[in-house]
């Protein structure tokens, strides 16, 4: 008995430093974001009819022009992550277009866009170039992943200047900011913030129509 409980004490230290040296904290809980009931936790900016809940899915379809879909927890402000990882399951109809931006806040640009943050593509259009996963106007991937029109898993990682982008579980981005990073002026704010910034999701469009039936974050340390 006391030859068991020793290789088990043995096995979970092995285990704490196999997990301290890839960086998993595995003490780090999961929230679910979105209840399926209604839409607690979260506001639009412009445009809430934009977005509704739909048997248990919160549906996304731009109602008047474009939106987004901020983060507020019970906090009725926008939730600030820095380092995290966030888990979607979504799916799309026919040539439809969102996204889900992070390190952002409200400020517009032009009236409709966000001005600061990053952008993980959601696309299931052929005309644009950024397919689902791209980082928009940073990384570019322009080839489709999946078939948006089932339902797909997105998870988002940023870690300090790394932000790495998965596709039903496949790395399609890993990508860390540079130093002094060069961007297009309209999106000179397309930057990691040291403090963090909020999570949003976009309504695209009138003929864009994006489902999620599942929003999953954990913070990492």
């Amino acid at each position: 008995m006391k030859t068991n409980w020793i290789v088990g004490v043995v096995a979970i230290c092995v285990l704490s430093t196999i997990q301290a040296a890839s960086g998993d904290d595995s003490t780090t809980p999961w929230r679910d974001l979105f209840n399926g009931k209604d839409l607690t936790g979260w506001e639009a900016n412009l445009h809430p009819d934009s977005f509704s809940v739909v048997d248990g899915l919160l549906k996304v379809h731009a109602d008047g022009g474009m939106a987004h879909l901020f983060y507020v927890g019970d906090t009725g402000q926008d939730v600030t992550l820095k380092d995290f990882e966030l888990t979607a399951i979504v799916r799309a109809e026919p040539n439809s277009n969102s996204g889900i931006f992070f390190h952002t806040d409200r400020e517009l640009r032009g009236g409709r866009n966000l001005a600061k943050g990053y952008e993980v593509q959601l696309n299931s259009s052929p005309k644009d170039k950024h397919k689902t996963g791209s980082l928009y106007s940073v990384v570019v991937i322009d080839q489709p992943a999946v078939d948006e029109t089932k339902w797909f898993e997105i998870r988002v990682k940023v870690q300090g200047k790394r932000i790495e982008v998965f596709v039903e579980g496949h790395n399609v981005v890993d990508y860390t900011e540079p130093e002094n990073p060069v961007r297009e002026a309209i999106r000179a704010k397309r930057l990691i913030d040291d403090q963090g910034g909020a999570i949003a999701i976009q309504a695209h469009g009138p003929k864009s129509v994006f489902y999620f039936k599942q929003i999953r974050v954990r913070e990492l340390k």
